[in-house]
């Protein structure tokens, strides 16, 4: 529990509930019902153990920060999260209406491990410690198993590493569900052109092959699609949806909207995490992932 003044009320509230949220407790000295729910609120913030931070703001020193707020009566409690207000209540409330309140809005226990573990798995891998990440991204997905975003890190760097085995492995929970989930989807496709390639025993002779198709037929869109999907099992990205581009420009809709999907796939697996900013700011895109989304705008609505 931490006591808020307007001096440090923007880095322990505003700041701190980007990361974690934060429930803040008006309360005075003279409250009869404030000293009842906070020693309560005191224990639950023990009890869920890191799920949200309680910080205590004296709305009679404090009273610009109450009147901001709007707060009329005390005790009154407030719920931010990534900067905002999402909820509060007035009054002493028990116990028990209080973990509903909590378990309402705060992620489950399993939720907030997956979390962890993933910030900590994307610091390893800006390190070059693939490993740490790797174990990382495990434990994140058998803490959370419905965490989708955790599981396609863990299945990215798996392929990335070439342990297509275990990587379809982890995939299997999921792969029910893929034709739904877009991201799902983009990892189906990459695997799926790795093993188009698995049995290519001369990469660089059937490269000329299918260059020496197109040359021969510019609308050879099998020939192109197969040159892309060579281009992405190696990981060759832009030049895959170079070749995915050429299709598109000559035909939008051809393999029943193939290409597009493709090329959609690639965006998604080498689009980098984004950092997580205040609700209603648009974190920076990726100047490669910016750059194909405009090129593929611009082909397919003209």
């Amino acid at each position: 529990m931490i006591d808020v003044t307007i001096a440090n009320f923007e880095a322990e509230v505003i700041e701190a509930s980007m990361q974690t949220p934060v429930l803040v407790d008006f309360w005075a000295p003279w409250c009869g019902p404030c000293k009842v729910i906070g020693p309560l609120l005191e224990k639950l913030e023990a009890d869920y153990a890191g799920r949200f931070k309680l910080v205590k703001i004296d709305s009679d020193q404090e009273q610009q920060l109450a009147a901001a707020f709007g707060v009329r009566s005390i005790p009154t409690c407030v719920l931010l999260m990534n900067g905002q207000p999402v909820d509060g209540f007035m009054g002493a409330l028990p116990e028990g209406q209080l973990r509903a309140f909590l378990d309402k809005h705060l992620p489950a226990e399993g939720e907030l491990v997956a979390e962890a573990e993933g910030a900590a798995a994307q610091e390893a891998l800006a390190d070059g410690d693939t490993e740490t990440a790797l174990e990382r991204l495990r434990q994140a997905v058998q803490a959370d198993p419905d965490n989708d975003d955790a599981r396609f890190d863990l299945v990215k760097l798996l392929l990335e590493l070439g342990e297509d085995d275990e990587a379809k492995v982890a995939f299997a929970p999921v792969i029910a569900k893929a034709d739904a989930v877009r991201r799902l989807d983009s990892l189906k496709r990459w695997m799926a052109a790795r093993d188009a390639q698995a049995d290519v025993a001369e990469p660089e002779a059937r490269m000329t092959a299918l260059d020496t198709a197109i040359a021969a037929n510019k609308r050879d869109f099998d020939a192109r699609f197969a040159r892309a999907q060579l281009l992405m099992a190696y990981g060759q990205w832009t030049a895959a949806m170079d070749e995915l581009l050429e299709i598109l420009m000559r035909d939008k809709a051809w393999n029943e909207d193939l290409a597009r999907k493709t090329y959609i796939a690639i965006l998604d697996v080498i689009e980098p995490p984004k950092p997580k900013v205040a609700e209603g700011q648009v974190p920076p895109e990726d100047p490669t992932v910016a750059t194909y989304r405009r090129r593929l705008s611009s082909v397919v609505l003209s």
